[in-house]
């Protein structure tokens, strides 16, 4: 089975608009497909390859226009920096988690399997989900479950694991789903637990603050003219995404100059997400939620 089937691949890769002597970053590089498909592109140019997971950098591709960096992509402009590789060209961002991440009952990410409720992107750093759940106070739950998971019962559900695990270790994914059990909404299981999990992962790592901080450093490291291609999929990450290519903002406050010019760092190359085609959500589900959205730096 493959690691992860790309997204909307020849999509993004055409909107990064590729210069055979250019320097692009792929900063989620996962299992490497769209990598790949970029150092297709490449003549003397130069790919760098951003992952924090041990299970994606051990799909390093054997290229000399390749260099893979152990790292969360927060640390993009340092990294970049090192290796006297500013400006770039174009930045390429595919979020969320991938194919092999869900499909790895070990890594906790997924509602499928019972596994250890781990969560971190990457293991080596910081708390798993078991651990944090065990010392998370109540209001902070109810604001993660609120905001990160768009639940309608955010407290109720919140509530429901702090009284759970005064007698019971949330350890394993079936822990969290039986802490959870008389507060799902009955024919909706799925979809609820799917929300609980991406919230926690969220939070666990800190995904829309690296996100954020990613975003703000494409500015200064982007050559004028060129593309921030980022595909999401969820709304939270698109709505981030959508207000920085217009705005320069998280917000959405679009500045305007004394003459009324729009004051922004972007030009939008596609006004509207664009998204996968139906034959494409046929053979790779994970396709149905994504949304892809391309600007170039002015």
């Amino acid at each position: 089975m493959a690691y992860h089937v790309p997204v909307l691949l020849n999509t993004s890769i055409q909107g990064l608009n590729i210069s055979p002597e250019g320097i692009y970053v792929d900063v989620t590089f996962g299992g490497g497909g769209h990598s790949k498909a970029i150092l297709q592109e490449l003549n003397q140019g130069k790919l760098f390859g951003f992952d924090q997971d041990a299970d994606a950098q051990a799909n390093h591709l054997q290229d000399e226009k390749f260099t893979l960096i152990a790292q969360n992509f927060k640390y993009l402009k340092n990294f970049l920096r090192f290796y006297q590789a500013v400006p770039v060209d174009g930045i390429l961002a595919d979020l969320g988690v991938s194919s092999h991440q869900f499909d790895s009952a070990e890594r906790g990410f997924s509602t499928r399997f019972d596994g250890p409720l781990d969560m971190r992107m990457d293991r080596a750093k910081g708390q798993s989900a078991s651990q944090w759940l065990q010392e998370v106070e109540l209001q902070q739950l109810t604001n993660v479950f609120r905001v990160y998971g768009e639940l309608d019962n955010a407290y109720k559900a919140a509530l429901a694991v702090v009284e759970y695990r005064q007698n019971h270790l949330i350890s394993t994914t079936q822990d969290l789903k039986n802490a959870l059990q008389n507060v799902t909404p009955r024919g909706k299981e799925n979809k609820y637990f799917a929300k609980v999990f991406q919230a926690i992962r969220i939070e666990i790592n800190q995904e829309m603050e690296a996100l954020k901080s990613m975003l703000q450093q494409s500015l200064d490291i982007l050559k004028p003219g060129g593309r921030l291609v980022v595909i999401s999929y969820h709304s939270l990450e698109d709505r981030l995404v959508k207000n920085f290519m217009k705005t320069g903002n998280f917000e959405g406050n679009l500045e305007k100059d004394f003459f009324g010019n729009p004051l922004t760092p972007f030009k939008m190359i596609s006004r509207k997400p664009i998204i996968a085609d139906e034959a494409e959500n046929e053979v790779n589900s994970r396709a149905r939620s994504a949304k892809l959205r391309i600007a170039e730096k002015i």
